[in-house]
């Protein structure tokens, strides 16, 4: 089965979220997928990356990595484990939940045995009032206390030893110092050094300590359901049509582009491709976001991993494995939950920085104390305490947790986020400038009218020359053009010596005949007389026909304004945001949905480069743009904006200049995008108010600054204090998944 898991280790001296994707299906052909599963095909580069890290393990560790069999996760701990150089069959999500297993044993088997440490503690015997001394106590005490501090610490003993290694302490090194200290100082009591035994304060550390490891690695855990749900839902074989027409049925990872396979009524169409025969209404909500239904005719694309409705479809295959839309997703979240924001880097850096501050803090209240001439055991329980409380590990979960929530979350909700630092500032925008074809309108243009301007072309011969150049486009104006055309049952000839020119039209040779298909702003730069009477409404887009050099007629289309255009743009005007647009339109199109919309204003007959420098007249102003675009042809506009969105179709999501990627061409996902970053960047903020205000008020009273007043802050109350940090915190992060699905 393919998984993808998201793995966040907070142990080290930086918190790390990796992804990893568990292939083992088609890693290992001989093992027969199950029915409603199926392997998903990782990138050649991240196979590459494993298989290198796999064959170089540390030396004495090579033996169990080698054998996901033998790997003994009770030796190996969280900080100690690197997810990317796990061999494939043991990566991500099962390793994890290895993980978790493991920490859950370690809490209960060391509850059991902290429980007769605790009855039979003098201290603890005195405070509430019995006395159960048995023969030779203090070393019983010191035996459970042993299985308890190596077995039940061994992963903070581990941890610690390879931040040493590193030479990067980190909160690994602060419990492994504040249980070995209390341990050691114990375990010299019981051999005759004047003190009173730290034992039930060890024991009680280490389980609170575990029980915190192990309700955050559940959390992270849960931070990867959206994208395991997302990709469970590809099923496990496809139905290939054979040259003379049988029918058989073949696993996924022996589907070939251009293999045409058949989708039963309520079947998961199994690869991305394209409908040659058939209609049918196919559920595309878990890849886009779309909640209705989606109509799909001959022609129009399909996304492996949507649910078919009540027809049948034939459909030839497009991309299959790694070039499929749901790996290109996977790839794209993975990118962005390992790539780190400014907020990410800043967390980073506090808890480093208070790993170095709880060290010193440590060992300065433990002089202090002394120097002050109280007991060594009084200076030693305020220093164990101070390095308990000190531990940053709220702060080290704090951003990561929230990043692999946002992530995931709105990828299901066909948000793809390829820059996190765009993410999160999309609550700074100012100014949204949009396209208007296929975005603030529907970009389902139809012919409206087609007028002849000279005799030797009829109206339908006019059409004809004209889809001979538009055939190719997947502008929507060339869609509505070839529609019509083929509405009509006219022959498309042939084009040749076919040029662009550059955001004003295409033109080639047909029949011998050059042939420019143009807009307004070719006439005008050409000096070419607009023909009176071209535009019969303000909302048409005209498109003219030059054969020959001489204007030989034009086209009228229409597009239909977005029903949600105007919903969106309220949210964006209440948010404070301006709304404008720019379009290669002519002014009185642009004007005519300007109003219509209540914009704030338009740039018509606008080229690409063009659209680069109002971007930079409008930062220029102070104010902070977002640039809307379909990636490729606004290319320099987006790399230009502070938030470059690109909007396109399902199967579009290389857009390489663009920081968030939206699946479909809809304005409300803009709104959503802009509400989603917000909702993302305040739970970080509250994350780190927790995680940090805990530690200014819990490091002065765990030093002892109240101890006049008759308040000590003992151990393992500072443990519980600490691990409820990481707690609300690891709480708090899970309900944005709640916050940003309910928008």
């Amino acid at each position: 089965m393919a998984k993808i898991t998201i793995n966040i280790n907070t142990d080290g001296d930086e918190p790390k979220v990796t992804t990893s994707t568990d292939n083992t299906d088609a890693d290992t052909p001989k093992v027969e997928p199950s029915k409603e599963e199926t392997p998903i095909e990782q990138p050649e580069e991240e196979k590459k990356e494993e298989t290198s890290s796999a064959k170089e393990p540390n030396q004495d560790e090579s033996s169990e990595k080698d054998d996901p069999k033998k790997m003994d996760m009770t030796k190996e701990e969280h900080s100690k484990m690197d997810h990317d150089a796990i061999p494939m069959g043991m990566a991500g999500h099962d390793h994890h939940k290895m993980m978790i297993a493991d920490f859950k044993k370690r809490f209960w088997v060391c509850v059991i045995i902290t429980i007769p440490i605790l009855v039979f503690s003098p201290m603890i015997q005195n405070f509430v009032g019995y006395n159960f001394l048995l023969p030779a106590n203090p070393y019983i005490l010191l035996a459970l206390s042993s299985f308890v501090y190596f077995w039940g610490g061994w992963p903070f003993l581990k941890g610690f030893w390879s931040e040493v290694k590193k030479a990067s302490p980190g909160m690994m090194t602060l419990i492994a110092m504040a249980i070995s200290v209390a341990y050691f100082y114990s375990a010299a009591t019981v051999f005759g050094l004047p003190g009173v035994d730290f034992f039930w304060e060890l024991g009680t550390l280490i389980v609170i300590m575990l029980l915190g490891h192990w309700i955050e690695m559940k959390s992270v855990l849960g931070a990867s359901k959206a994208l395991q749900l997302l990709v469970s839902m590809m099923p496990a074989e496809a139905h290939r049509v054979k040259a003379d027409g049988q029918v058989e049925d073949v696993k996924l990872d022996v589907l070939e582009q251009n293999d045409v396979i058949m989708i039963k009524p309520g079947e998961k169409v199994p690869a991305d491709g394209i409908i040659i025969e058939g209609s049918s209404h196919l559920n595309e909500a878990m890849l886009t976001g779309e909640s209705k239904p989606v109509k799909k005719e001959t022609e129009n694309k399909v996304i492996g991993g949507s649910i078919n409705g009540n027809g049948s479809l034939k459909v030839k295959v497009e991309h299959t494995g790694k070039d499929s839309y749901l790996n290109k997703v996977i790839k794209l979240v993975e990118d962005a939950q390992k790539s780190k924001s400014k907020m990410q880097n800043l967390s980073d850096r506090a808890a480093k920085w208070l790993t170095y501050i709880a060290l010193g803090l440590g060992f300065g209240t433990l002089a202090v104390w002394l120097f002050l001439g109280f007991p060594f055991v009084f200076a030693l329980e305020r220093m164990v305490t101070v390095m308990v409380i000190a531990c940053p590990h709220a702060l080290g979960l704090a951003i990561p947790l929230v990043v692999a929530i946002s992530t995931a979350v709105s990828a299901q909700n066909g948000l793809l986020i390829r820059n996190r630092t765009a993410f999160e500032d999309s609550r700074k925008i100012t100014t949204l400038l949009f396209d208007k074809t296929g975005t603030l309108t529907k970009g389902d243009f139809g012919v409206t009218r087609i007028v002849s301007l000279d005799k030797q072309f009829s109206e339908d011969e006019l059409l004809r020359l004209t889809v001979a150049l538009e055939q190719s486009s997947e502008h929507p104006i060339a869609v509505g053009i070839v529609r019509k055309a083929k509405d009509q049952k006219i022959t498309t000839p042939k084009a040749e010596k076919f040029n662009a020119i550059t955001g004003k039209g295409v033109e080639a040779s047909v029949e011998g005949k050059d042939i420019k298909v143009v807009s307004p702003g070719y006439l005008k730069d050409k000096s070419i007389a607009v023909p009176e009477g071209a535009y019969s409404s303000e909302a048409e887009t005209v498109v003219f026909i030059i054969i020959n050099e001489k204007l030989a007629g034009y086209i009228a289309l229409a597009d239909e304004i977005r029903p949600e255009s105007a919903e969106a743009i309220k949210v964006f005007k209440k948010n404070g945001i301006k709304v404008l647009m720019a379009t290669g339109d002519n002014d009185k199109v642009a004007k005519a949905v300007s109003d219509q919309l209540g914009l704030d204003g338009y740039f018509a007959e606008v080229l690409p480069d063009q659209k680069v420098k109002i971007v930079k007249d409008l930062q220029d102003k102070g104010e902070f743009v977002a640039m809307t675009g379909d990636g490729v042809n606004d290319a320099p506009a987006l790399a230009q904006s502070n938030v470059g969105i690109a909007i396109g179709s399902g199967t579009d999501v290389a857009a390489e200049t663009a920081d968030i990627i939206l699946v479909n061409s809809n304005p409300n996902d803009i709104a959503k995008l802009i509400l989603f970053g917000k909702a993302t960047y305040n739970k970080m903020i509250q994350n780190l108010i927790w995680a940090t205000a805990y530690n200014v008020v819990a490091i002065p009273l765990a030093a002892g600054v109240l101890y006049k007043a008759g308040f000590v802050l003992g151990p393992a109350v500072g443990a519980v204090f600490m691990s409820l940090s990481t707690i609300i915190v690891a709480v708090n992060a899970q309900l944005l998944r709640k916050k940003i699905g309910n928008k």
